[in-house]
C-alpha cells in the first residue's frame, strides 16, 4: 500500500513538474574557439545566447594559436566554430582540411574577396594595420610621429616599439605579410630584422601593444586600427592612430564551421546570425567595419576609403603562412 501511494505521489510530482516546465529540455550548447579580444567576444556571444537560447562555451586564443589547436585536434575536434581572426589563418586551415563549407542565408552581400571561393570561411568585418603612438612620449621627446614603415627604423625609436609574434597572432602575421608584399620577400625580411632592433618586446596577442602604448610602456604599438581605437583612444589613453604613407595591409576578419565539430548546426546558426544587422550593429562598440552594408558604423571608425591600402593578397598570405612564419623565426631566433 505504501509503495502504491509513493508511486502515485511520484507520478503526480512528475506531471506537475512537466506542466510548469521544470523538466524542460537542457539548453543546446555551442563550443566556440575565438580569436577576438575576450571583452569583445562577450558582446556577440551574450547577444547570441539571448536571441537564440543557445549556450556558448568558448575559449579565447590568438589566431595563430587557434590554427595550431585546430590542427592538433583535427582527429577529434572539440570546437564547432572558429570565430574571428584574419582570413590568412583560415586559408591555411582550409589547406589543412580543417573547415567545412557553409553558405549562410542572406550572405549575398559578401564579395568574392570577403569569403572562400567554396564558402569554407566567410568574412564579417574589415580592419587596417596602423601605428598606436603615445602622444605624451612624443611630446616629451619632441619627436615627430612615424608616418611611414621606414620611420619605424629610426634610432630614436630603439626599444620603443612593440607588436606580437607572427606565429601566435593574426595581427602580427598580417604585419609580416604586408611588409613582404609591399617590399618584396628579400627586402621585406631585411626590414623585419632591422625593425627587430627597435622592438622592446613581442606579445602573444596582437592588441596587447595598444594598452602598453597607452600606459607609456612603449612609444609605438603596431596593431589593427579598430583595436587602437577601442583599447586606446576610446579608453582615454593618450594614443594617436597613424597610418604609413607607403600603404598598409588589412584583414578580412573571418569565421568558419570546424570540420567534424560536435554541433555543426549550431555553428551554422551562429554564422548566419553574425552576418545579420543585429550582430553587425554591435561592432560599433569595438570600432570594427562590418561587411553587412546595412549595419551601422561607429563614429571615428576607419573605413577602407579613409586609408591608403596596399593590394593585400590574403590568399597568398594564407598559402605561405607556415613558410613565412618559420623564416621569420629562423631569421630572428624567436
Amino acid at each position: 500500500m505504501k509503495r502504491r501511494t509513493a508511486c502515485v505521489l511520484l507520478t503526480t510530482a512528475l506531471l506537475i513538474a512537466i506542466s510548469v516546465g521544470v523538466l524542460a529540455a537542457p539548453a543546446k550548447v555551442l563550443h566556440m574557439l575565438t580569436a577576438l579580444d575576450t571583452n569583445e567576444a562577450k558582446i556577440y556571444i551574450e547577444a547570441f545566447e539571448k536571441a537564440t537560447g543557445v549556450k556558448v562555451e568558448w575559449v579565447r586564443m590568438s589566431a595563430g594559436e587557434c590554427l595550431a589547436r585546430l590542427k592538433a585536434e583535427a582527429k577529434n575536434p572539440q570546437f564547432s566554430i572558429w570565430f574571428g581572426g584574419p582570413s590568412p589563418e583560415y586559408i591555411a586551415a582550409t589547406q589543412s582540411g580543417l573547415l567545412e563549407p557553409f553558405t549562410p542565408q542572406g550572405a549575398e552581400f559578401l564579395k568574392l574577396q570577403h569569403r572562400d571561393k567554396d564558402w569554407r570561411w566567410v568574412g564579417f568585418y574589415f580592419g587596417a594595420i596602423g601605428f598606436a603612438c603615445n602622444t605624451d612620449w612624443f611630446a616629451k621627446n619632441n619627436v615627430p610621429y612615424p608616418t611611414s614603415w621606414q620611420d619605424l627604423l629610426k634610432p630614436e625609436f630603439k626599444g620603443q616599439i612593440s607588436f606580437a609574434y607572427p606565429y601566435t597572432s593574426g595581427t602580427a602575421y598580417t604585419i609580416l605579410a604586408t611588409v613582404v608584399q609591399l617590399m618584396g620577400e628579400d627586402k621585406g625580411f631585411e626590414y623585419m630584422k632591422k625593425l627587430d632592433a627597435n622592438v622592446h618586446h613581442y606579445n602573444k596577442s596582437g592588441s596587447a601593444c595598444v594598452t602598453q602604448a597607452g600606459l607609456g610602456e612603449i612609444a609605438i604599438g603596431l596593431a589593427f586600427s579598430h583595436d587602437v581605437l577601442a583599447k586606446g583612444t576610446s579608453k582615454g589613453y593618450p594614443v594617436k592612430l597613424v597610418f604609413p604613407s607607403e600603404g598598409t595591409g588589412y584583414e578580412i576578419g573571418a569565421m568558419a564551421v570546424v570540420k567534424g565539430g560536435p554541433e555543426p548546426e549550431l555553428a551554422r546558426q551562429f554564422i548566419t546570425w553574425a552576418l545579420s544587422t543585429d550582430c553587425q550593429d554591435l561592432m560599433q562598440e569595438w570600432f570594427r567595419i562590418p561587411l553587412n552594408p546595412k549595419a551601422k558604423v561607429a563614429a571615428g571608425a576607419v573605413t577602407p576609403d579613409q586609408v591608403k591600402l596596399i593590394a593585400y593578397d590574403d590568399i597568398w598570405a594564407g598559402e605561405n603562412q607556415a613558410r613565412l612564419v618559420e623564416k621569420w623565426r629562423s631569421l630572428l631566433n624567436k
